[in-house]
Formats: C-alpha cells, structure tokens, sequence
C-alpha cells in the first residue's frame, strides 16, 4: 500500500463501517471488501463473481490505496459481507459520503420514488421481490437514500422514514399518486421543503372537486383566481407532444383541501401525444405548496420523471438489475446501494461526453479514469 497517497473520499467515510464479521476469522479488511465492490460495480460489473474478477485483474493498481494482506476476496466473501453488513449502518456511511459529494442547493429538485429488485424473490422461502423507495436529485443527478419497504407495508409507510433521513431544506420534493398522502406532505413540510403531490382517483371527493375546478379554470368560468399557463412542445422520431400546464392558487370550496399541511396550489398538465397520425390526450392533477408560477410547476412535473429516465431506467438496462438473482439476508440490498452509488459517480462526470454504459467500459480499461470517478 503507498502510504502517500492521499485518502480516498469513499475509504474515508466508509472507514468506520461496523464489520458483522467475527474478528478473529477475517482474512480481508472491510474497507477493502466494499472499496473492491464499488470499483467493480462501476467498471461493470454485475455480482460477487465479477468482483473477484475485477480484484485479481486491478491487484496492483488496487494496492496504491488498500492493504489486502491475504490478496483479493473471493467471490464467496464478498457475497457473505454483502448478505451480513447491516444496510442501516451501510446507509449511514452512504448518506456522509453523498453530503460530501455534491451540496444540495436551494430549489434543487428531489423526486421520491419506489423500484422492486424483480428477480430478488425466493418463492422457496416464501420471501417476496424487494421495494426500495428511492430519494433522486435531479440537478446532482444523486441518489441521495433509498428505504426498504417492509413486506407486510408499503411505500407509504416507507417514504416518511426515508424524508427523515434527508436534509431537504430549501427543496422541491415531488411524490407520485401513491405516495399522495397528508402524512407526507407534513413531513416534507417539517424538513422546510415544498411539495408536488400527483393527485388520482384515490383521495376520491377532493379528486373530483379538483377535476371539475380545472374544468371551470378552462373555460373560464372563475373569477379572481391567481392563473398561470405554461406550454411546451417537442417531439422526434415521428412523435410530437404538446403540455400544456395551469396552476391557480388553491380556492376555499375544496373538500378536505385544508387537511394538507401549507396547501397553496393546484396544477394540471393536458398532455396530447400525435404518433403516425393517432392522437391521445391526458389530463393529470397536483397538490403544491408552491406558490402560482407555471414554468416553475412544469420544471418540477416534468423533472419528477427523472428518477425514471436517469436512474430507474439505467438500472436496468446498463447495471441489469432486474436480472439480478443475488437475494441471500441483505445482499440484495447492499448491492442495490453500492449500483447507485456508482451510477451517481458516473453521472457526476462531465469529461467524457458519453452514456453510462461507455463511462463504466472506459473506467474498467483506464486505471486514471477510474481514478477520477472515484475522486469526483
């Protein structure tokens, strides 16, 4: 190991991470465990397996910064560490590093949603795919924590635990139709953050009040509202879309309106799809405690979807994690940490103007790049 070289930020906050493991039968370092596992993810790969693999091609690269005083882990103790370490002490260590990454600035915009690890299932034992609810920074491009949810609950109980493990002061968070609950809202108002809440069917007479408002809105039916529209079209590959946004500040006459902590607005998007000639067209509805601004409501509807496109999205068909059948204690977990934590490296790269699945074939054969993702 050169000891001249300067700390790693990961080796750093990672330091202290409580070893689940029995001491005096440890043959590898903790440290060097999870440090081998992160630069692997990134440069490609996709379990225990590939993690060895990964050690025994980098060991001299990897000595600049680890001990390794039995050589690199096998595939076997990587996937026991992984199925052992504890992911709340893991989130821990995850949430520091991450503060220490990027500072999240006001306005920033934080999207909250769920995922299910689809092949993380063992009908055998009866043990349910996992639900990881997951809080996005859309600028940072960051995940910033993720939850599992509990088998016998759901994201709504998930996603309260998760806001309290944040620091969203001076943010937008934005939630879908689930996770549209009174609840929520007051916890996203405590942390001194704003709220764009995806209303649907299941808040059913505030719903309805909130469709047939919009309808007067429209065919301006209402007098002494603060109104603000916001249109934007773009298209390719033979679809044009058209979104047309309102927002209005909330009226009085809403049933159950004043159960939602600091309700300030309503919004709605009419979103008119045309592919080969074929029209469709859907309305969607909000709760915010934003105050009246068109452009602003449209920038934090339309970044909601982020976590989708940017992350869920590149999950899946970059990192493959639906494929994943890694579901022994809390290794599907951890590893599903340690995936965003290497896409959120990745993305925060600006040197190379290439997609994430590049960005990770060139941090596998350039030890400098790697390198550099590590210390973005």
């Amino acid at each position: 190991m050169n000891t001249d070289s300067k700390p790693l930020t990961i080796i750093e906050h990672f330091n202290d991470l409580v070893d689940p493991r029995i001491k005096d039968r440890c043959d590898h370092k903790l440290i060097d465990i999870i440090f081998i596992a992160v630069c692997a993810v990134i440069s490609g790969a996709d379990g225990c397996t590939d993690m060895e693999e990964f050690g025994i091609a980098k060991e001299t690269w990897l000595r600049q910064f680890l001990e390794l005083p039995n050589g690199i882990p096998s595939h076997d103790t990587f996937n026991r560490v992984l199925a052992r370490l504890d992911p709340k002490e893991f989130q821990r260590c995850f949430l520091n590093w991450v503060q220490a990454l990027a500072q999240i600035s006001d306005g920033e915009l934080v999207a909250i949603d769920g995922k299910v690890l689809r092949r993380s299932h063992n009908r055998r034992a009866e043990q349910a795919a996992i639900n990881l609810v997951s809080a996005w920074a859309r600028s940072n491009r960051l995940t910033l924590a993720q939850v599992k949810v509990a088998e016998t609950s759901n994201e709504i109980t998930a996603v309260p635990e998760l806001l309290r493990l944040l620091c969203l002061k001076g943010c937008i968070v934005t939630v879908d139709a689930l996770n549209c609950q009174k609840e929520i809202a007051t916890e996203i108002r405590a942390q001194g953050a704003d709220y764009v809440l995806a209303l649907k069917g299941n808040h059913g007479h505030l719903h309805e009040d909130v469709v047939n408002f919009f309808r007067a809105v429209r065919e301006e039916r209402t007098l002494n509202y603060e109104i603000s529209r916001h249109r934007e079209v773009d298209g390719e590959h033979g679809r044009i879309e058209t979104r047309q946004y309102w927002q209005v500040n909330l009226p009085g006459h809403l049933r159950g309106s004043n159960e939602w902590q600091d309700l300030q607005s309503l919004a709605m998007v009419e979103a008119t799809r045309e592919v080969n000639g074929k029209v469709s067209c859907e309305q969607r509805y909000y709760l915010s405690s934003l105050a009246v601004d068109g452009r602003r409501i449209a920038e934090a509807i339309r970044g909601h979807w982020g976590i989708e496109n940017s992350c869920h999205w590149i999950l899946d068909v970059v990192f493959r994690e639906d494929d994943s059948r890694v579901r022994v204690g809390y290794a599907a977990e951890n590893l599903a940490l340690i995936r965003r934590a290497a896409l959120s490296l990745l993305a925060q790269d600006k040197t190379v103007k290439r997609g994430i699945k590049t960005k990770r074939l060139k941090a596998a054969l350039d030890e400098g790049y790697l390198l550099k993702i590590l210390t973005t």
